[in-house]
């Protein structure tokens, strides 16, 4: 076949307009995906609406039941830093993905650590808080035990229902009884009632409650378990909002101030005197 200058100059010209054409496909996907995004829904609200489930010192109420907390000013200075205003929602921690995924609140920020599992169904940010677990265990039913004495069949543990302790506890001690709670200051009541031996949980709540009642609760082990970085959580298919969040939450690192408010909350005992006792 024998090809004339008409048909070279018509091959040409298509191979030109497509490669023009593609910055503009290009652009229209970016527009596409930023309209989509969850951080474009908030600007437009002027509201971003945070899913919390509340457990101490992340977030808890004062005595005059106001919302307080590590996840508190986070989540007011995050919006602060947007230009919009707050709405926060307190959610059944067992309930708070699918309350995400179902569009009842734009973003998780509440203590959740980032695991492979939920990132089947969610997509996290960059750390912005570090927590490791301890066990807090009744005296009086377990002084003296070592690590294997609790992984026994006749020893019962308690947790909060769908948290990270729940499969911390049955990795490390999978002989022992687990109870499961919705509330998480119900598992710590168990083991002060002498209805469980211990129970697993993200300090500084372990060692706050061994303060607290040192006749009848303590912190057996001086180690962490199962250390890891706390996410926001949202939606999957949002690059907008990868970015968006962890250019913030790098921002508050470098300039300390997610530090000093992680120190003030879990390190420090001010807030105590705001919160029943």
């Amino acid at each position: 076949m024998k090809l004339t200058r008409r048909m070279l100059n018509a091959g040409l010209g298509a191979v030109m307009a497509a490669a023009l054409a593609l910055p503009a496909i290009a652009q229209d996907t970016r527009q596409m995906l930023s309209s989509e995004s969850v951080i474009e829904t908030i600007k437009e609200r002027g509201v971003i609406k945070i899913g919390l489930s509340l457990f101490v010192p992340w977030s808890m109420r004062d005595k005059n039941g106001d919302l307080i907390g590590f996840e508190l000013d986070v989540g007011r200075q995050l919006a602060e830093d947007m230009g919009v205003d707050v709405e926060f929602v307190p959610t059944a921690w067992d309930g708070i993905i699918p309350a995400l995924v179902s569009g009842k609140f734009d973003v998780i920020i509440s203590g959740m650590s980032i695991t492979a599992e939920r990132n089947l169904t969610v997509n996290f940010s960059d750390p912005y808080a570090f927590s490791g677990l301890t066990v807090l265990a009744n005296r009086s039913m377990t002084e003296g035990f070592t690590m294997e004495d609790f992984n026994k069949p006749e020893v019962i543990f308690a947790a909060r229902r769908g948290a990270t302790p729940v499969q911390v506890i049955q990795r490390i001690f999978p002989n022992a009884q687990l109870l499961q709670f919705d509330e998480d200051g119900a598992s710590a009541q168990e083991v002060l009632n002498g209805n469980a031996h211990a129970t697993m949980a993200s300090e500084p709540t372990p060692s706050r409650e061994a303060r607290k009642y040192p006749e009848t609760l303590y912190v057996p082990f001086d180690q962490v378990f199962d250390a890891r970085g706390e996410g926001f959580a949202y939606r999957k298919g949002d690059p907008d909002a990868t970015n968006y969040f962890n250019n913030w939450i790098g921002t508050r690192w470098r300039i300390g101030w997610l530090k000093e408010r992680h120190d003030y909350w879990f390190k420090g005992n001010e807030w105590e005197s705001m919160v029943e006792q």
